[in-house]
C-alpha cells in the first residue's frame, strides 16, 4: 500500500481543491449556498488575489479552462492580455535593452483576469456580482493569515518597496516593515475598490446587466484611468538596474476583452487530453504524451531512473519545440498537427537513447519557427521573473491553482497568476500592482514569439482537463512556470500507469530539468541539468548521474503544488499538495 500524507477525497455533492485553504473553503461555500461550479471558480479566483498576493493579483492573467456539463462542452478562456500599443521592439531598441524587463513598469501586459472572471460569471455562472467577491472583499478589509512564503517574499523586496516603490510600502509594510508570521495583512484599499465596482454595477438592474456594467467599470472606468495615470507618471526602477514610464494606457484597457476558445487535445490511450491553445506552453505536455505512447509504461516504477530519464528526456524534446515554434496563433503559423503526428513523435522518439542528452534539439518543420535565444544566468534580482518553487527548496512564492466539480458534473479550473505584489510597484488608489508577462515576448522579429502590440505572449500558465473513455474525468494543474508542464505530465503518468489516486499521485516523489531556456527574465537556462527531490531512492540518482544527467537533489517536498479533481460514475474526488502547507483539497 502506497500512503499519503492526507487521504483523496470523495463525495458526490462537490469537491474543491486549490493551494490555499481559504480558497477551497470559499469555493465548496459558495457550492453549499447553491452556486455552480463556475460560481465557485469566480469567488475562489477573486479569493486567491488576497490570500496569495505573492502570487497573483487583480491586473494577472489567466486561462481558465471548463467542461459545461449541460452542453457536453470543454472551452477555454482566455484570460491572457495582449502587448499594448505602445510595447514596439523599437521602443525597447530605443531603450537600449535587448531583453524586457522582468520586473516594473515596461513588461505588464493589459490586465486579463478580471475580465476572464466576469465573462466566466457571466456565460456559465448563476450568482450574482456581489455574492462571488463577498468573501475577497471580506479577507481584504479584515486581513488575511500571513504565512511563511508572504513572509519571507514581502522581506526580499523590502529594500526596493522603501526606496523605489513606496506606494507598495503603503500597502505590504504595515508599520514600515515586513509583516510578521502569523500576523494579518490587510488591503483596505483593494477591498474598497472592489466594493465600489459591485456598488455602481448594481446602480442597473439585472444579473447579466451588473456584470457587463462591472468589466466596463475596469477597462473604460475609474481603474483603467487611474491605471493610465500611473503608467503615465514618474519612472519606476526595474531588474534592467534604470527606471522607466509604463506603456500601457487606458485606451489599451478599453479595447480589449476576454475570449473564448476551444481547447488542443491529444489522446493517449483511454484518455483525452485538453490544453488551451499555443498562446501557453501546452501543447508541450501533449507532445510529451505523443513521445511517451511509443514506450510500454505499464506498471512502472515511477521511481524507477528509467521512468524518469524517459520522462525527462520527452520533456526535453518538447520544450526545445516550444522554443522555436510557439506563439500567438493569430500572429504566428504554429505547426500544432505536425507537432502532435504520429509521423513526427516516431522520428523524433529515436532521439531517446539511454544517455542524457545536453544539446536543445528542436525538430525540423519546414517553413514554420524561428531561431532560439538562450540568456545567461545572472544575480538573482528580487522580484525578477515568475515565482516558482526555489531549485533546492527555497522559499520564492509560486503562482495558484483550482480545480472544482460539481454535483452536475460541471468542471472548472484555472492557474492564475502575474500581477503578484513583488512584479510592478502597487498602484495608488487601488492597492495591486500589473503584471510581467510581457517579458516572455522574444525581441526577434522573425521568432513565432515576437512582441507585436496587440500579441499575446507565450505564457507559461497551463490548466488541463482530461476525458476517460469519451466521458469528462479530470481536472488538474500547478503552479511553477517552465515546471508546470513537467509536473502535470508526470502526474497523470503516475496516475495511469502506476495506478496511484489522485493523492498518491500529487504526494509520490517529482523532478524537473531546467535544460532549456527559462520563459522568464534573464531567459537562462541549465542543459543536463535535473532537479529531483531527496524523497527519491539512491540508486535512482545514482543510475541518472550514469545516464549523464547533472542531478541537483533539492529538498524532500521541493517539488510543485498540484491539485486534481475526478469525476466518475457520480463519485466525484479531490486532492491537493501537501507541500507548501497550505493547499488542500475539500468535498462531500
Amino acid at each position: 500500500m502506497t500512503f499519503t500524507t492526507r487521504p483523496e477525497i470523495v463525495g458526490r455533492f462537490g469537491v474543491a481543491a486549490s493551494t490555499h485553504w481559504i480558497a477551497s473553503a470559499v469555493a465548496m461555500g459558495i457550492l453549499e449556498r447553491g452556486g455552480n461550479a463556475f460560481d465557485a471558480g469566480v469567488a475562489a479566483g477573486f479569493t486567491l488575489q488576497i490570500v496569495e498576493p505573492h502570487l497573483n493579483g487583480p491586473a494577472g492573467d489567466v486561462p481558465i479552462m471548463l467542461h459545461h456539463a449541460a452542453s457536453g462542452k470543454t472551452v477555454v478562456i482566455c484570460g491572457q492580455g495582449p502587448a499594448p500599443q505602445g510595447a514596439t521592439i523599437e521602443h525597447f531598441e530605443a531603450l537600449n535593452l535587448d531583453l524586457i524587463p522582468g520586473t516594473g513598469l515596461l513588461a505588464p501586459c493589459i490586465p486579463g483576469a478580471f475580465d476572464a472572471w466576469m465573462l466566466l460569471l457571466r456565460d456559465y455562472g448563476t450568482m450574482p456580482l456581489r455574492t462571488v467577491l463577498e468573501a475577497a472583499i471580506g479577507y481584504a478589509h479584515a486581513g488575511i493569515p500571513v504565512l511563511e512564503r508572504i513572509h519571507a517574499t514581502i522581506a526580499t523586496v523590502e529594500q526596493l518597496f522603501v526606496e523605489e516603490w513606496p506606494s507598495s510600502a503603503a500597502v505590504f509594510l504595515p508599520d514600515g516593515k515586513t509583516p510578521a508570521i502569523g500576523s494579518f495583512l490587510r488591503n483596505p484599499v483593494l477591498a474598497a475598490l472592489y466594493e465600489r465596482i459591485v456598488v455602481e454595477a448594481e446602480a442597473v438592474s439585472g444579473r447579466e446587466q451588473q456584470i457587463e456594467r462591472a468589466r466596463k467599470l475596469w477597462s473604460e472606468g475609474f481603474v483603467a484611468e487611474t491605471v493610465d495615470r500611473f503608467c503615465r507618471g514618474e519612472p519606476m526602477m526595474d531588474v534592467s538596474g534604470r527606471r522607466h514610464r509604463g506603456v500601457l494606457t487606458g485606451e489599451d484597457m478599453a479595447g480589449w476583452s476576454a475570449t473564448l476558445e476551444d481547447p488542443i487535445g491529444y489522446d493517449y490511450g483511454e484518455y483525452r487530453v485538453f490544453k488551451p491553445g499555443v498562446w501557453t506552453q501546452g501543447l508541450a505536455a501533449l507532445q510529451q504524451f505523443a513521445l511517451l505512447s511509443g514506450f510500454d509504461l505499464r506498471g512502472s516504477d515511477v521511481t524507477s531512473a528509467e521512468f524518469i530519464h524517459l520522462q525527462v528526456e520527452a520533456a526535453k524534446l518538447a520544450f526545445a519545440d516550444r522554443e522555436k515554434f510557439y506563439g500567438d496563433p493569430r500572429y504566428a503559423d504554429v505547426p500544432v498537427e505536425q507537432l502532435l503526428s504520429k509521423a513526427y513523435n516516431d522520428e523524433r522518439r529515436k532521439l531517446i537513447v539511454d544517455e542524457s542528452s545536453n544539446e536543445l534539439r528542436p525538430g525540423d518543420i519546414e517553413g514554420f519557427g524561428g531561431s532560439i535565444r538562450q540568456g545567461k544566468a545572472q544575480a538573482a534580482t528580487v522580484g525578477a521573473g515568475e515565482p516558482t518553487t526555489g531549485r533546492l527548496g527555497d522559499v520564492r512564492g509560486d503562482t495558484c491553482h483550482f480545480d472544482i466539480i460539481d454535483r452536475h458534473g460541471n468542471m472548472v479550473c484555472a492557474t492564475p497568476s502575474g500581477g503578484w505584489l513583488q512584479s510592478s510597484p502597487a498602484i495608488p488608489g487601488l492597492g495591486f500592482a500589473l503584471g510581467t508577462r510581457a517579458q516572455m515576448f522574444s525581441l526577434d522579429r522573425s521568432h513565432p514569439n515576437a512582441l507585436v502590440p496587440g500579441k499575446r505572449p507565450r505564457t507559461t500558465l497551463t490548466p488541463t482537463m482530461a476525458l476517460r473513455d469519451g466521458l469528462p474525468y479530470m481536472a488538474w494543474g500547478t503552479p511553477g512556470g517552465d515546471q508546470q508542464d513537467q509536473w502535470n505530465v508526470q502526474f497523470l503518468l503516475r496516475h495511469i500507469h502506476a495506478g496511484m489516486n489522485l493523492q498518491q499521485a500529487i504526494d509520490a516523489p517529482a523532478w524537473h530539468s531546467e535544460h532549456f531556456p527559462s520563459s522568464f527574465w534573464p531567459r537562462a537556462g541549465h542543459p543536463g541539468r535535473l532537479v529531483v527531490e531527496s524523497r527519491l531512492p539512491a540508486s535512482t540518482v545514482t543510475e541518472l548521474e550514469r545516464r549523464g544527467h547533472e542531478v541537483i537533489v533539492g529538498g524532500p517536498w521541493s517539488e510543485g503544488r498540484l491539485s486534481a479533481a475526478t469525476i466518475r460514475d457520480g463519485i466525484l474526488r479531490a486532492a491537493a499538495n501537501p507541500r507548501g502547507m497550505q493547499g488542500y483539497a475539500l468535498g462531500r
